[in-house]
């Protein structure tokens, strides 16, 4: 994939604008989430994080609105409260935290649930006010377990993917293959559907 291929190359970040919504996510589908996971936490110039090793609590119309050599960039260029870099947030929601929308049943009617950590990144936590409630998504990577507790509010379901590489999955103490909702019979095996209510996921990290 030349994409993955120009990320590994030149370890940042190479397109405008109209890219940066799209970079980490289609990393992250074509299998190339340690990429999506390099481009995030890169601090030099360009990055995401760069600006914040420059004092930054805004996002930057620029990577570089304020230099290394801490002078600022082009004023007629250079707003320091600006969207287009922020367009990261919704794969950190969909990828890091795992929150996602169903496109068959927009409006979170169906909440899809699949956290992919990465990047040495140890725990996670988000949440969405939808128009049924809050829902949420909070994991944690320790002793070599991984536990994801999710909240899923009345009159929604949800479609859980646990990460591919865990075993000895449990919902609630409960031996996914005994989940009573499960749909592992049908489905892979780190996948099941769920109604409302509140779940703890604990699995073995065998990675």
């Amino acid at each position: 994939m030349n994409l993955a291929a120009d990320v590994r190359k030149f370890k940042h970040i190479t397109t405008g604008f109209l890219g940066t919504p799209l970079i980490c996510q289609t990393l992250t589908n074509q299998g190339y989430n340690d990429l999506a996971y390099l481009l995030l936490n890169r601090r030099e110039y360009p990055s995401w994080l760069y600006p914040l090793t420059m004092g930054a609590t805004t996002i930057w119309e620029r990577w570089d609105g304020i230099k290394p050599d801490s002078t600022f960039q082009d004023k007629g260029m250079n707003s320091f409260n600006h969207y287009a870099y922020g367009a990261i947030g919704k794969w950190m929601y969909e990828v890091i935290a795992g929150i996602g929308i169903d496109p068959d049943q927009p409006g979170y009617k169906n909440i899809l649930i699949n956290p992919r950590p990465g990047g040495g990144i140890t725990h996670a936590e988000a949440f969405h006010e939808s128009m049924y409630g809050r829902l949420s998504s909070s994991w944690k990577l320790e002793d070599g377990r991984f536990t994801l507790d999710i909240s899923i509010p009345p009159n929604t379901t949800a479609s859980v993917q646990t990460p591919d590489h865990v075993t000895a999955i449990t919902i609630d103490n409960i031996p996914l293959e005994q989940f009573k909702e499960s749909s592992a019979a049908v489905a892979p095996k780190n996948k099941f559907q769920t109604g409302s209510g509140n779940y703890r996921i604990i699995c073995k990290w065998s990675e």
